[in-house]
Formats: structure tokens, C-alpha cells, sequence
């Protein structure tokens, strides 16, 4: 098989029918690595609206539990992916995850905006960093991807295409994006979660590469200090060349899933789906006890 290879099998299917093979496809083959940094980066970028950001630091997950917090959200995104939404373990996912949202009072338009970073922010990351940039074709069945994801977590007017989550996000941001104390908390636990993933010595240097790749509205919005420029050259400088490198390299054997990445630490000996995260307490809203595991088999610990 030769590099574009698998962009060619991309293109031969339907981005409205097919977006669940084309996104798989687009995550665990062309892009793993890329996607994993860029959802990170969706991520972060959400915790500069004062009310997900504030919540998350009230909840005390992000920064008292930073790595469980990082390893649940991740694998449950997986488990859709890798097992599509009417699967026993897809429905598990999302059904935890509705689960926890429902101990809280999250606005619809919030959860729309999140939605809205998982399609745009990832784009955004390869036209960029990546060792070629989405096509038409896979911006398609991304946003058509998301679209039913959020149906299925009870989101309304979802945007219907690429476009559509895009000028939600920029119009979320440009109007809700502010100082909270809350989301720096928890942007500053998440930047010190990253670093821990490396020896000590090193840590500083991650933090300052992290805040490197933040751009000026977040930098603001958390009261950040503007990286120095030779440091944020340097930083972007050197993804640009991964990027590059990787072009240069064969495709992709296997698929590559979040469950397999070295960042997720928390479940060395597998994990069941459907216990997966916090479950809210009585009267907080959600159910207080667990649901059944995933399906025998299902099991999957994730790799060193």
C-alpha cells in the first residue's frame, strides 16, 4: 500500500452514508497522533467559556483527578468510534455519558459548542501540523459524525455540516469567551497533567510547549502570559516537520485507537465501558448506581 492509498478508499465512499467508515478510516489510520493532540486541544479551548469552565472546576474532576478525567473522556469517545453508535458498547458510552451530564446543569448551547471543537478544532490542527489536511470529502463525514453524536446525547439544533459547526464556534467564542478562575484551574491541571506524562526534568518544557500552541483568545482568556515568539517558532516549527516526516513514511498497518495511546494510564489491567467516569449522587440528578458492563469480550486495556 502506498501513502494516499487509503485517501483513495476515503473518496470512493459516501460522506453522508459512509461517515462512520470514513471517520474511522481518517482517526485510526491517517491521523491517530493528530487527532489525539487536537481533541486535547478542543478540550482546553472549551474550558475559556466561564460556564464550562467554572463547572468543571466545581465538579473538582479536572484537577483533582486529572488523569482518570483525561482516560474516561477519551475512551468513551472511542468506544463509539471503534464500535459504532447501535453497538452494545457505543450504547454503553453514550449512555454513561449522558448519565454524567445529567447530575449537571449544562445549557444545550454549551454542549453544542463542545460538539462544535471535535469537528473544527481536529481541521484546524492538520491544515497546519498534519502530513496533509482533511479533504472536502472527510470534513463532510466528520461533521456528519458529530451531528450524530449529538442527536444521540439529546443536543438540539445541531449544525448539519462542516460550515455550520465552524460559524458556531466562532460565534460562541467570540461572544462567551472570558477570565473565569475556575477554567484556569482547570486549564493549569491540564497543562500539569501533560507534563507528568514526561520525565520531571521535562516538565517545564511541556508546559511552555502547551501554552505555546494556545492562541491569542485563550492566552487571554486565561491571563497567560504570550509565550516568547522564538519559543512558539520552535514549538510549531517542530510539528511542522513531523508532519513532514510522517508524509515520508509507509501508511498505516493497523488501526491505531485511543485505548491504545501511552497517555491513557488509569486502567492498566482493561476496563468496562459502562463504568467508565463519575456517577452522579442521589438527588443530583442521573443515575446513582452502575449499569452492566460491556458485552463479554468487549474488554479492551490499553497498550503501553
Amino acid at each position: 500500500m502506498q501513502r494516499y492509498d487509503r485517501l483513495k478508499e476515503i473518496l470512493r465512499l459516501d460522506p453522508e452514508r459512509d461517515f462512520l467508515a470514513i471517520y474511522r478510516l481518517t482517526a485510526t489510520y491517517e491521523f491517530p497522533w493528530d487527532f489525539a493532540r487536537a481533541l486535547e486541544l478542543a478540550l482546553h479551548r472549551t474550558y475559556a467559556v466561564p460556564s464550562i469552565g467554572g463547572l468543571l472546576a466545581r465538579t473538582g474532576e479536572f484537577t483533582g483527578r486529572p488523569q482518570k478525567r483525561y482516560d474516561d473522556t477519551a475512551l468513551l469517545l472511542d468506544a463509539v468510534l471503534e464500535h459504532g453508535f447501535d453497538s452494545d458498547t457505543g450504547r454503553a458510552a453514550i449512555r454513561r455519558v449522558n448519565q454524567m451530564h445529567g447530575g449537571y446543569t449544562i445549557s444545550n448551547e454549551d454542549m453544542r459548542y463542545v460538539l462544535s471543537t471535535f469537528v473544527v478544532i481536529p481541521k484546524r490542527w492538520l491544515d497546519v501540523y498534519g502530513w496533509r489536511s482533511l479533504t472536502h470529502h472527510e470534513q463532510r463525514a466528520c461533521a456528519r459524525y458529530y451531528t450524530t453524536l449529538g442527536q444521540h446525547l439529546g443536543i438540539t439544533d445541531v449544525p448539519d455540516s462542516f460550515e455550520e459547526f465552524e460559524a458556531t464556534l466562532n460565534a460562541y467564542e467570540a461572544a462567551r469567551f472570558g477570565w473565569h478562575e475556575g477554567g484556569r484551574a482547570v486549564a493549569d491541571a491540564t497543562l500539569d497533567l501533560m507534563a507528568s506524562w514526561y520525565p520531571a526534568p521535562l516538565a517545564p518544557l511541556v508546559r511552555g510547549a502547551g501554552r505555546a500552541l494556545l492562541d491569542e483568545p485563550l492566552l487571554r482568556a486565561f491571563r497567560y502570559e504570550p509565550p516568547h515568539p522564538r519559543v512558539r517558532g520552535l514549538v510549531q516549527g517542530a510539528l511542522r516537520l513531523r508532519g513532514r516526516a510522517v508524509r515520508l513514511l509507509p501508511p498505516r498497518a493497523q488501526p491505531h485507537y485511543a485505548r491504545q495511546n501511552r497517555e491513557i494510564k488509569g486502567y492498566p489491567g482493561g476496563y468496562d465501558v459502562g463504568e467508565l467516569g463519575t456517577f452522579p449522587t442521589s438527588g443530583a440528578g442521573g443515575c446513582p448506581v452502575p449499569h452492566p458492563r460491556r458485552p463479554q469480550g468487549a474488554d479492551a486495556p490499553p497498550s503501553a
